[in-house]
């Protein structure tokens, strides 16, 4: 779900990249030395996760993990996000460093917006983990190909085709990413609860 250098438009481009450094440095300042291994460990899963890719029809797919990120970091998913995909771009050419502000937005916005959706579910049960986990998932995906179609549409409209062939052939990672993340989020509830949102950190 890479946007690579060439496709969208300047104004896109200059848009993505200051929306992007704002909120980037939001999600800095949201970071203190505890947060900042728990971010390392999740911009490593989402690096690594992006790195497996099928083909589904017309298009190439790949688990992405933002909603777990998300769920568990908030707007420090952001500069989390933001390393993973440069470090994709600069040694395998995934997506390209003049989209790299819009391929963040895309990635990153729906992951902080489950955050605020998600989390209050957390804590109240082992059913409720897995079921924030899910929609965090679930969602996380949906919206990041949304961001992806608008894009795309905001550069030239004769793109809707292949934004909806992108959201189509990613139905089906929007379901597996959302049953990983839940068993995710049910799992480190269990066994490492320090790494969720304090806010909901099982006592």
């Amino acid at each position: 779900m890479h946007i690579s250098e060439g496709v969208l438009s300047g104004t896109v481009l200059g848009a993505g990249a200051a929306v992007a450094i704002g909120c980037t440095a939001l999600g800095l300042k949201k970071l203190d030395d505890q947060k900042m291994v728990h971010t390392a460990i999740l911009a490593s899963a989402f690096f690594v996760a992006s790195l497996i890719h099928v083909n589904i029809g017309p298009v190439s797919v790949h688990l992405i993990l933002n909603g777990v990120v998300g769920l568990l970091l908030g707007l420090a998913a952001f500069p989390a996000i933001l390393t993973a995909l440069a470090l994709q771009s600069v040694f395998f050419q995934y997506g390209g460093l003049t989209a790299l502000g819009v391929n963040t937005l895309i990635m990153a916005v729906p992951a902080v917006a489950v955050h605020y959706l998600c989390r209050p579910l957390l804590g109240r049960s082992s059913q409720l983990n897995f079921v924030a986990g899910f929609l965090a998932g679930t969602l996380s995906i949906m919206g990041a190909c949304l961001l992806l179609g608008a894009a795309l549409w905001f550069t030239d409209e004769q793109f809707m085709a292949t934004s909806v062939a992108i959201i189509t052939g990613h139905v089906p990672v929007m379901i597996i990413e959302g049953l990983i993340t839940g068993f995710c989020v049910s799992f480190l509830m269990r066994v490492y609860p320090e790494i969720l949102p304090k806010k909901v950190m099982l006592t």
